[in-house]
């Protein structure tokens, strides 16, 4: 019996009822079909170094990924990976055994929370949060408690009041993210210190998310949780390759932590997508071992970028929050009048032909973020000016 089902139970697990289809695919297919310019996903509109490119063509045209890759990750890469950690943060991690290769941070993420929390156990995030933090705490069967960033002075900041307060008895871990998408927040040392304190005091494992580590603008520093005092042994630390070089399709991530983490986070993985991404994480291993010029140069040009779209923003009418990291600038839309993101979002590619995210998408406490719009500045400078003089025009 085509198109009906054997009960009136909903097809989809309700632990996934409430999220529906992202944001993203809407106001992807909505810039398509307007011809709009696109600053919702982030995403680069250019690829990353030619050399990296050609690392990946040559493992390919060399056998090396094409069949199934060591599930850990291949070795070269996952030495690259404790390379960088030590010469970054001065963080030692074992590349046998302390190091996992993941497809791209999404899954990591996935991995993490699947292997750490069980049902009943909260997880505590920061929001505005990354949409996938939800979904996978929602499947895990953990609750997840939202501590709010808030405006302050140009910025959002963590209350760390609020947040100590949020911790109870069935607080199983903590879900940081800095540099913070969508707010560009840029933790301090000392607020990571205060977040350390806790989780040793209160005994809770930390996922951090560092994607953007290598987009720290201004006087912030990217400084991962792991090295304090006491965390190294309850932090799993993911990283990423697609925002660092640009190559946000090959879908290369990765997870340091103790050997007992990564054992627990591989145990999930596996089921996953149990290996990917063969031949470009022979890439990546280059890529990570690139000369601190490139990761200079790259960081200066997003800045760059970064002020073009903040400028241009605040030309039109928006209250700009400018980011001390990331590639997103999260704006304020009362001065315009508006005070529905989800309304102005949907009615902007119409309106000026450009394609914006509501932040509301990223918190519980809709209300919160209701007045709160982002947009991505990893695009061309052109296409950023020309995004800009739509905005400012007399219909934008």
């Amino acid at each position: 019996m085509t198109g009906m089902t054997s009960s009136a139970r909903p097809l989809l697990n309700r632990r996934l009822a409430e999220f529906g289809t992202t944001i993203f695919a809407e106001m992807s297919a909505l810039a398509l079909k307007t011809g709009s310019i696109n600053l919702g996903q982030g995403f680069p509109d250019t690829d990353g170094p030619e050399e990296i490119r050609e690392a990946a063509v040559r493992a390919l045209r060399d056998g090396r990924g094409n069949q199934y890759p060591p599930g850990p990750g291949v070795p070269e890469l996952r030495t690259a990976i404790t390379a960088h950690q030590e010469r970054r943060y001065g963080l030692s991690y074992d590349p046998d055994a302390e190091v996992l290769v993941t497809a791209g941070a999404t899954e990591a993420i996935a991995a993490a929370l699947l292997a750490l929390v069980e049902p009943g156990d909260e997880v505590i995030a920061f929001e505005p949060y990354y949409d996938s933090y939800a979904a996978c705490i929602a499947m895990a069967g953990g609750t997840r408690v939202p501590v709010t960033l808030r405006p302050h002075e140009g910025s959002f900041r963590l209350d760390l009041d609020e947040l100590r307060a949020a911790v109870t008895d069935r607080t199983r871990l903590l879900l940081i993210n800095t540099p913070h998408n969508p707010t560009g927040t840029v933790l301090t040392r000392e607020e990571l210190t205060a977040i350390a304190e806790l989780a040793v005091e209160r005994d809770l494992l930390v996922i951090t998310d560092e994607v953007y580590e290598h987009l720290v603008f201004d006087a912030a520093e990217h400084i991962p949780l792991a090295t304090f005092p006491g965390m190294r042994g309850r932090t799993v630390s993911i990283g990423s390759a697609g925002k660092t070089f640009s190559f946000t399709g090959w879908k290369v991530g990765w997870v340091t932590g103790t050997p007992d983490l990564v054992t627990a986070v591989r145990s999930a993985k596996q089921f996953l997508t149990y290996v990917a991404s063969g031949p470009f994480q022979y890439a990546v291993a280059e890529a990570l071992s690139l000369p601190d010029t490139y990761f200079d140069a790259f960081r200066a040009d997003m800045l760059a970028k970064r002020d073009v779209l903040a400028t241009g923003l605040t030309e039109a009418g928006f209250e700009v929050f400018r980011p001390a990291g990331t590639y997103f600038i999260t704006t304020d839309i009362r001065p315009l009048g508006e005070t529905d993101g989800f309304a102005f979002c949907r009615a902007l590619p119409e309106r000026a032909g450009v394609v914006a995210i509501p932040n509301a998408v990223f918190y519980d406490h809709r209300e919160a973020g209701a007045p709160f719009v982002r947009f991505a500045f990893c695009k061309q400078t052109a296409v950023l000016e020309e995004a800009v003089g739509r905005l400012k025009s007399p219909a934008g």
